[in-house]
């Protein structure tokens, strides 16, 4: 954590008062679904404004690259064009002995070397990348697979494959790096990973053995932005599980800077905070989990997203549709409730 020095000239000091001083235009406010609806519109519109254009959709020309047949799912591996010249590796888990077409999830992973492998189960048989699995719970591609759901999980920009599981720029977040030369070409890197999703969900509803109807999307952390991102913005996504992401603005990025560029909506907190964005997924079922121990996202900061994120669900008349775990740990995957939650809004 940055040291803040008690004086007049430091950037940081100037930070905190503009932040006091600014009052987000489009916070939540509704009184009544009608005014719900309406704030919802808006705010999705200045959301895609700030994200910037999305680019012209490639042909998917998919390519299956391996197949490997586990004991409850066959798990295979992709490689799909999103935009023009860029291409998104992928694993698509199918469970097996299934006759009738399935609910699909896009599992989406949080920040790290890995990518997608943890998250769909894929440590070759590394310690390192076994040891990351069980300390966040992370590989809940797998689960969701062994549970009966299609999962698909994708490399986002900047992580994984996408980067040769390495950083090519020494002593620098690459994620900002990629952040800001997304920026200077018109772009930015948040809206480029939400294309890149959208087109996975349009690889997904091609594969015979989905139910296109029925698509639920979840993730940790950075995957808890996608899901946020994601689920607000593509209407085929029903539902939702955004894991160790509810926050409020001034915690995360004015008391305990804790991002990076690819999290980043431009100008953002002129307009919303955290919690606004994720209570306009109403009406969709979600569920937040929240680690009562995480010290990424300390959860004073998740309670208090929480509080916005409930009146949103019950001024647009579906309480019953936001379920809240707290659990009992720290920055992982709890799992307690996403099994039945999925079962429930996406069977």
């Amino acid at each position: 954590m940055v040291e803040i020095i008690d004086a007049p000239q430091i950037t940081d000091n100037f930070i905190r008062k503009l932040y006091e001083k600014t009052k987000p235009s489009l916070a939540f406010k509704a009184k009544n679904k009608e005014d719900f609806l309406e704030w919802k519109e808006k705010l999705k519109n200045k959301i895609k404004e700030l994200l910037g254009d999305f680019p012209e959709p490639a042909p998917l020309n998919p390519k299956l690259l391996s197949k490997e047949d586990t004991e409850h799912f066959v798990r295979e591996k992709w490689l799909i064009q999103s935009e023009e010249d860029c291409w998104v590796p992928l694993y698509l888990l199918i469970p097996k002995n299934k006759k009738e077409k399935l609910p699909a999830i896009l599992c989406a992973h949080g920040h790290g070397q890995y990518g997608k492998d943890l998250v769909a189960g894929v440590h070759f048989n590394d310690s390192a990348r076994k040891s990351e699995i069980q300390k966040l719970n992370y590989n809940y591609g797998e689960q969701m697979a062994i549970a009966g759901f299609v999962t698909i999980i994708p490399d986002w920009r900047s992580f994984g494959e996408r980067i040769g599981y390495q950083n090519p720029y020494p002593g620098r977040d690459i994620c900002n790096v990629h952040f800001l030369q997304h920026l200077i070409l018109g772009r930015t890197l948040l809206g480029a990973n939400i294309f890149d999703g959208m087109r996975v969900i349009d690889f997904l509803v091609t594969r015979e053995e989905v139910d296109y109807s029925r698509i639920g999307c979840m993730g940790l952390s950075f995957g808890g932005t996608m899901t946020t991102y994601l689920t607000l913005l593509d209407d085929r996504i029903k539902a939702a599980d955004i894991i160790c992401y509810a926050t409020t603005t001034e915690h995360y990025a004015i008391s305990r800077p804790n991002f990076c560029g690819s999290q980043i909506v431009p100008y953002l907190y002129k307009y919303a905070d955290v919690p606004d964005v994720i209570a306009a997924i109403a009406p969709k079922p979600l569920l937040i989990e929240s680690g009562a121990s995480d010290t990424c996202f300390w959860i004073h900061s998740a309670l208090k997203a929480h509080e916005t994120i409930k009146k949103a669900y019950e001024i647009s008349g579906v309480s019953e549709n936001l379920w809240i775990e707290v659990f009992p740990g720290e920055h992982s995957f709890s799992g307690k409730l996403a099994f039945s939650f999925f079962k429930k809004f996406l069977s």
